[in-house]
Order: C-alpha cells, then sequence, then structure tokens
C-alpha cells in the first residue's frame, strides 16, 4: 500500500465530518471479518473491540459456530462480554415493519419495556431498560451519540429504515467506557447501518395498509467502484392518526460510503437525513381512555374559539440530519487507530396554543407578555378584552453538534490487550417558545416552522417569548481498557474513564417584558423579564471490571461492575439557577449508578439460554419541581432508587425449519426516599414503586421457515404499572399478539432479484391498554382527602397519563431488487 493513501485517509478521518454515500442489494449484509476487531459502523456489538488476540482467535471459531446455533430467528446472539449484552440481528430486523424504529426492534430483548401510540414508526415512541428511561440511556448510531445534547432525551423516528438497518445492540447495565455517550446512568444502545455491497442494483419497496399507511422506499446501489463502494436510499412515509385527526408525513435520506485503503485501512461515511411534519397524539389520563379510547385533539374549529384542543395547533415540525466518518487503521501488527467524527444539526419544534389579549388601554405603550396593541384576529377592532385571541405556540429547537471520538489498540502479546483513547464535542442548542398568530377561520397557524417574519411582537419590534435560553455544553472523556486471558478459560477486563461536563449559557423568562395584563385590563409586573448567565461543570470518574469464565464450549459465566453518570440537563442548570428569582438557587447534582452482574450462558446446537441477574443502585436520580415564587420547573434528586432484578432469555431450534425464543425479565425498582418537590410538597414515596416499570415481562416468538415462505407469531405480557409516583393509581398487565409473514419468490430474468411480499398484522386480539406512564411529574394521582405533607403543604395531585395500545392494524410490503 502507498504510505501517503494511509496518511491522507488518516487525516481525512481526522479532520472532517461529512461524509456522502450510495450500496446494497436487499437482504444482503457485508460480513465482519471474523479475524478483526468490531468497528463501530460494521457491527453495533463493539464489546468485543478489546479482545486480546488469543480471544480473537477463539472469536473466530464461535463466529461460525454461532451460524448454526439455535439463536430465536435472529432474536438472540453470541456474547462474549463480562456484563449483560443483547443483539438483534439483521435476520429478526427483515421481518419487522417496514417504518419500525429502534426502539420497537429491541422489544424482545430481557429488560426492555416499549410502547409507542404508533406503530407504523412515524410517532416516535418511548422505552425503558431495567428501570431506566430512555434519556438515562445511551444511544448511538455509526457510532456517533443521538440522545439531545440538552435533555438527552430521543426521537427515535429520526432515524433510519429498516432496509438500512444491519443490527442493534443493548447493554442492560452499563455502557462501555469508549462509547461517546454523555449521559447514561444506565445502559447503553447502539446500532448500525448496512455496509454497502460489493454488487450495484437498485432495491425498491413499497407498502400499504391500515389507516392509509403508504410507504414508498428507493435504494441505489454503486457496487464497487475502484476501492469505493456506497448506497444512498429515499422514503417516503405517510400515515394517517387512528384515534383522532391528522397526519404524519416523513421523509428520510440514508447514505453510506466505505472506502477500502487496502485489507488492513478503511473509511466509511454515513449520513442520516429526517424531514417530519407531524401531528402529535393526545395524551389521555385514565379516566379519559376509559370514557373514549380513541379520542384525542379534536377536528372541528369554531372561529373565535379559545381552547387550544385542536389538531392543527399541535404539530410537530422537525429536520434534521446526522453525519459520521470511521476511521480504521492498522499503524503496526500491534496497533490500530480507530477515528470517529461527527456531526449532528437539527432545527424544529411542537406546537400547542395559548391565548392573547388585544389591548391599546392605559400602559399598552410598555412590552406587555401575551399582549398586542393591533387587530390579531381579523374582525376589524381591537378588541380591549383579556385572554380572547388564540394563537399557536411553538417550542423551538435548534442544535449544532460536532464532535469526535478517537481511540489506539494496542496488543501485548497473545494475551493482553490496550485500549486508550478520548472523547471530545461541543454541541450548541438554542431553544424557546414563540408564538404564531392563526388563520381566523381555520385555525391553522400562519406558519408551520415559526418563520421569522410570522412572529408576534411587542410593539418595539421584538419577538415575544415565554423563554430564550442557550446552552454551550463541553463534553470530554479520557478512558483506558485493559483486557487480561491468562488462559484460553479466564478473560479479566479493567476500564476506568474520566467524564467531564460544562453546561454553559444563559435563559431569560419573557425576555424583553415588563409585565403583563391581569383580567381586569390592569397593567402588572407579573410576567416581567428576568433571567442571566449560568454555568456548571460536573466530572466523575467511570470504572467497570469483568471476569467470564469459559468452562468448557457450550457454558460460560461472569461478573461485570459498572460505575455510570449522568451530567444534569441544561434546563436544570438554568432553572435551578434562577429559582427564586436567583436570590435562592436550587442545588442540582449528576446523576450516578453502581451496577453489577452475575450471569450464566449456555450456547448449544438445539437449546440456547441466556440467565442474568443484576443489582444497580441508582443516585440523585433526576424529578421535575415546582418553584412557586416564579413557576419555573425545577430539578430535584431522588437520592436512592435501588433496582433489582433478573433478565434471561433462551432459544430452542425445534427442527431446521421451527425455532422458539422467550424471554424473560423480573424488575424490583424500589424508591429509598420521599420526593420533595419544593413547591408542590414533599410527597410519601419511601418504598414505593418506581412508575412505568412493571415487575413482569414475558416475551415468545414462535418462528417457521420453509424454503420461500417463513412466518412468525410473537406474543408479549406486560404486567401492571404504577402511574403516580406515591403508588395510587394502577393500570393493569395486557399482552399483545402480532403476525408476521413473507414469501420470498424466485428471480426472473437478469433483471429482477429476489422479490418478496411481506405482511406484519400488530395487536391481532385488538386489546386496548395504557402501555406506559409517561407524565413524570405525577407524583400523586388524586387528594380527595387533602392529605399534607411533614410540614403542612397540602399535596398537589396531578392525574397520569399514558400512551395507548393501538387497535389492531396491518401493513404489506412489496419488494425486489433490480439489476
Amino acid at each position: 500500500m502507498k504510505r501517503t493513501h494511509l496518511y491522507a485517509g488518516i487525516a481525512m478521518a481526522c479532520y472532517f465530518t461529512a461524509g456522502a454515500a450510495l450500496a446494497q442489494t436487499a437482504g444482503d449484509q457485508s460480513q465482519t471479518n471474523a479475524q478483526q476487531r468490531a468497528s463501530v459502523s460494521t457491527t453495533s456489538n463493539t464489546t468485543n473491540d478489546t479482545a486480546t488476540k488469543r480471544a480473537v482467535q477463539q472469536l473466530s471459531a464461535v463466529q461460525v459456530k454461532a451460524q448454526s446455533l439455535a439463536l430465536g430467528g435472529g432474536l438472540m446472539s453470541v456474547q462474549e462480554a463480562p456484563k449483560a449484552v443483547s443483539t438483534i440481528s439483521r435476520d429478526a430486523i427483515v421481518k419487522s415493519a417496514p417504518g419500525a424504529t429502534f426502539v420497537q426492534a429491541i422489544d424482545s430483548i430481557p429488560g426492555a419495556v416499549t410502547a409507542t401510540d404508533d406503530v407504523t414508526g412515524l410517532n416516535d415512541g418511548t422505552a425503558a431498560i431495567r428501570g431506566y428511561t430512555l434519556d438515562e440511556i445511551g444511544v448511538t448510531v455509526n457510532g456517533a451519540p443521538i440522545n439531545d445534547s440538552g435533555n438527552y432525551k430521543i426521537y427515535p423516528t429520526e432515524y433510519g429504515d429498516t432496509e438500512n438497518m444491519g443490527d442493534i445492540t443493548v447493554q442492560q447495565g452499563y455502557p462501555d467506557n469508549d462509547m461517546p455517550i454523555p449521559g447514561a446512568a444506565g445502559g447503553s444502545i447502539a446500532w448500525v447501518t448496512l455496509d454497502p455491497s460489493h454488487k450495484g442494483g437498485v432495491d425498491f419497496s413499497q407498502s400499504f395498509g391500515g389507516h392509509d399507511y403508504r410507504r414508498t422506499f428507493f435504494r441505489l446501489n454503486t457496487g464497487d467502484l475502484g476501492p469505493v463502494r456506497s448506497w444512498v436510499s429515499y422514503s417516503d412515509n405517510q400515515v394517517n392518526l387512528w384515534r383522532g385527526p391528522g397526519t404524519s408525513h416523513v421523509t428520510k435520506v440514508d447514505a453510506k460510503s466505505v472506502w477500502t485503503i487496502d485489507a488492513d485501512n478503511t473509511i466509511s461515511a454515513a449520513v442520516q437525513y429526517n424531514r417530519e411534519i407531524k401531528t402529535n397524539f393526545e395524551s389521555l389520563t385514565k379516566a379519559q381512555a376509559q370514557q373514549d379510547y380513541k379520542q384525542s385533539y379534536l377536528g372541528v374549529y369554531t372561529p373565535g374559539q379559545t381552547s387550544n384542543n385542536f389538531y392543527l395547533l399541535h404539530q410537530n415540525p422537525f429536520v434534521n440530519y446526522l453525519a459520521s466518518l470511521d476511521g480504521e487503521f492498522k499503524l503496526s501488527d500491534n496497533l490500530h487507530l480507530s477515528v470517529v467524527p461527527y456531526f449532528q444539526w437539527g432545527e424544529g419544534g411542537g406546537g400547542s396554543g395559548t391565548t392573547f389579549s388585544e389591548y391599546n388601554g392605559k400602559g399598552s405603550n410598555e412590552p406587555l407578555f401575551k399582549v398586542v396593541t393591533y387587530d390579531l384576529n381579523d374582525n376589524g377592532k381591537i378588541d380591549n378584552k383579556y385572554s380572547n385571541v388564540l394563537v399557536n405556540s411553538y417550542s423551538y429547537s435548534y442544535t449544532f453538534r460536532p464532535g469526535v471520538i478517537a481511540k489506539l489498540n494496542q496488543d501485548f502479546g497473545l494475551d493482553n490487550s490496550l485500549e486508550y483513547g478520548v472523547w471530545f464535542e461541543r454541541p450548541r442548542q438554542s431553544q424557546g417558545q414563540v408564538f404564531i398568530p392563526i388563520n381566523y377561520n381555520t385555525g391553522a397557524p400562519l406558519d408551520q416552522w415559526a418563520g421569522n417574519d410570522s412572529l408576534i411582537r411587542y410593539s418595539n419590534g421584538v419577538v415575544q417569548k415565554t423563554y430564550d435560553q442557550y446552552t454551550t455544553t463541553t463534553n470530554a472523556k479520557g478512558f483506558i481498557t485493559d483486557t487480561w486471558t491468562p488462559t484460553d478459560q479466564l478473560t479479566l477486563t479493567g476500564s476506568i474513564a474520566y467524564v467531564w461536563s460544562k453546561r454553559d449559557g444563559f435563559m431569560w423568562e419573557y425576555p424583553g417584558s415588563t409585565g403583563s395584563l391581569t383580567k381586569k385590563l390592569a397593567v402588572s409586573n407579573f410576567n416581567s423579564s428576568f433571567g442571566g448567565s449560568a454555568n456548571q461543570t460536573f466530572h466523575d470518574f467511570t470504572p467497570t471490571f469483568g471476569a467470564k469464565y469459559q468452562l468448557d464450549e457450550l457454558n460460560q459465566f461472569y461478573f461485570g461492575y459498572g460505575h455510570t453518570f449522568r451530567a444534569p440537563i441544561n434546563g436544570a442548570v438554568l432553572s435551578n439557577e434562577f429559582a427564586n428569582y436567583g436570590k435562592n438557587p436550587v442545588n442540582v447534582k449528576p446523576e450516578t449508578a453502581d451496577t453489577v452482574d452475575l450471569g450464566w450462558r449456555f450456547y448449544g446446537d438445539t437449546i440456547s439460554a441466556n440467565v442474568d441477574a443484576y443489582a444497580s443502585n441508582f443516585h440523585n436520580k433526576q424529578i421535575s419541581g415546582y418553584d412557586q415564587n416564579t413557576g419555573l420547573t425545577v430539578y430535584v434528586p431522588l437520592n436512592r432508587v435501588h433496582l433489582r432484578g433478573l433478565n434471561s432469555e433462551a432459544s430452542y431450534k425445534i427442527t431446521n425449519e421451527w425455532t422458539i425464543y422467550g424471554s424473560y425479565s423480573y424488575t424490583q425498582a424500589r424508591l429509598e426516599d420521599n420526593i420533595n418537590t419544593l413547591g408542590d410538597g414533599i410527597y410519601y414515596t419511601r418504598g414505593k414503586t418506581m412508575i412505568a416499570t412493571p415487575q413482569n415481562l414475558v416475551y415468545t416468538s414462535v418462528n417457521y421457515n420453509n424454503g420461500p415462505f417463513w412466518a412468525q407469531l410473537n406474543a408479549k405480557y406486560t404486567g401492571s404499572q404504577w402511574g403516580d409516583w406515591s403508588n395510587t393509581e394502577k393500570v393493569g398487565g395486557y399482552t399483545t399478539f402480532n403476525f408476521n409473514a413473507g414469501w420470498n419468490f424466485a428471480d426472473f430474468g437478469g433483471w429482477l432479484h429476489k422479490p418478496y411480499i411481506k405482511l406484519n398484522v400488530f395487536n391481532l386480539a385488538n386489546r386496548k391498554a395504557l402501555t406506559y406512564a409517561s407524565n413524570v411529574s405525577a407524583f400523586l394521582a388524586s387528594n380527595p382527602n387533602n392529605v399534607k405533607d411533614v410540614n403542612g403543604v397540602t399535596l398537589f395531585a396531578s392525574a397520569p397519563y399514558y400512551t395507548l395500545l393501538e387497535e389492531r392494524t396491518y401493513m404489506v410490503t412489496f419488494g425486489a431488487s433490480f439489476f
């Protein structure tokens, strides 16, 4: 190889974060070389990237054997890490719904609770693993982090088409230290896009389904163009909401390229682009769901109404892209360099409704919040009435996020391997809430994307905002991992990382306002502007340790320990600083956890199984509180949560055609302290169970494959769960049945390859269920007896609201590859 090519490749991977792309025949995926360590853009399961040379040689035999094992139709994979790990392979992903998100794909994994309002994958969804919510779990795509840089939330719809997904790996307890994750108190989820194939062509699929579901997917594969092979894909996804009016329309463009410099050095580039406009579902309380299970925001608007319960006010437009490179370089026989730069950009927001006052009386020359001095509702006059004009409120977010992770793997003989590296990122995020007039006759916002020219302003030209905040977050990590295999049976791994996170920004409430209007049309200083700058730095060491003992070819035992760290969200740093108008800020603490895994794995020719017992002590879980002086949401810690449980899974290969997979999870999530929310009181939560954490989960899948035909029937039981922190409202457990089937036709001529038809049916029994308690501020569902806390404060009650199980629906997909 010419050394100039290698040097150019390393420079490219280190200094550029944009790449583009194009290749992949349907169902064809380039496989990782079993003799090489995993890379973050080729497989999501990189738990063996610190393996010693001895272990790498053993992995080769393991991968060969894995092809014949009973692994549940792709729902279970061979694992070697000394901790809990599960991987969903491509075999399972191709059978799922065409637009499913990665959150839906992990539903079978032990310990995972998933929920979505829309099984088409077009309205996000959420998940929890072992009681840790999705914003407490680190998520990466092709080695780049996708948790929101401010609040760590995940919006699954924004990322990927199932046709492009390679595999998905969940580390239930704690992530590897070399992952670029700034905020994971719990485990991690990683997934990758398929590597391009060596053969060119075009892949196409078309889907139809219930509620006017339509989806079109194209992928252009270049095949080998010298040392480069690529693919680029496009999908258009639309569906009507199954309850209430409105639609979801999502367009995605994904791409990936691989430049094979030589046998030991490669650079891959990946891009994911998403543009969506969707109507949000209205969250329902238990009582509302019992009254009318299919209700949501209303589809009828009456000119002059002041209620915001109209679906066109609850739109969610968003556009974003993620670009990353992965450079893998062999510097010597014993030294390997991996560099992953990335860049993420996003812009959009979510809508609701509120009311403004038209007023030109005394004091109206001042900038008053939610007051205008002109005819806002186009009725030909200034009404001089309080809060009588409905407008669209729009909460926006703009993100600019560059980052890079670089690491070296160094072998010391056959039995010792050292990995060390650094991660750095510096995202900037602007957030706020603005207001847009609506069409008086139709109720539609004048600009769905809240363009600058459409915004409501004060008479002095300043844009009216409920809040305006800007955050620069600097995340840095240094890590080192040592793996030692003194014998063929024993593997010991030790790792430590130092994580440093700084939140630096400003927040203004009601910026530019000098007050507001009372119901009696008097000027008040209420809602006048306050705020300023704030910054805080958080840091911690995150040690991990693991030991695996390979008893024989079939049995392995393992023990793992990990300490995790999650810096507070940006809102906690800013809002807590200005609680009580900055006179008495509320202290904010990072979340941490200590987790241990003890497990056994068995991989046989017909039966494979994994049993893992775990314990996790969660400290300073971030809870929303209330500052009654300013009305701010502040963040307070729940000091201790103890999580204990058992995760297990097994697969049985009955015949070459029939396979059964099952998983069972038991979770005990006990709150060890009362919750002090400040203004709303101190709630009696000690000894209670955490919300949205079912104690029992059972998943079963029966798979049949015979020639061109395949079918799968799966069922999942989700146990009962508490809706409020005080455990006064519980929703019952439920079981869902889903059916998937398909037929793979023979090639036709020399131009039509792998034609197929696929059927996905969800919720066969047409069950109704409340699937996930979404209101984290529901500390007490109701308080009819006016129960007081230890300080005599009457505890504030708030009814929980939930995600609902979609009624029975179906999707039919036709697809093929051409040329």
